[in-house]
């Protein structure tokens, strides 16, 4: 893989983004379900558990986790 520009400031972005206190996937993993019932509450989970939602705006599998499981639980909600 050849190191373009576009590749670099990619790179960049990244590290100008990553700050001291940070969740790794399997962290952010964890705390999904507890970020997901907030959301569904109608409470601010991204107040509550701002570790959770940085870590959600960067890493793309781990939004869609969270897509996946707030879709599964509002299908779980709608009555029969």
């Amino acid at each position: 893989m050849k190191l373009t520009k576009e590749i670099l400031n990619k790179i960049l972005r990244s590290v100008q983004m990553t700050s001291a206190q940070e969740l790794g996937c399997g962290e952010c993993y964890e705390q999904l379900d507890q970020f997901a019932e907030l959301k569904l509450k109608g409470k601010t989970p991204e107040a509550a558990m701002p570790l959770v939602q940085e870590h959600l705006n960067k890493c793309k599998d781990c939004h869609e986790e969270y897509k996946a499981l707030l879709a599964a639980l509002r299908a779980l909600e709608k009555p029969m």
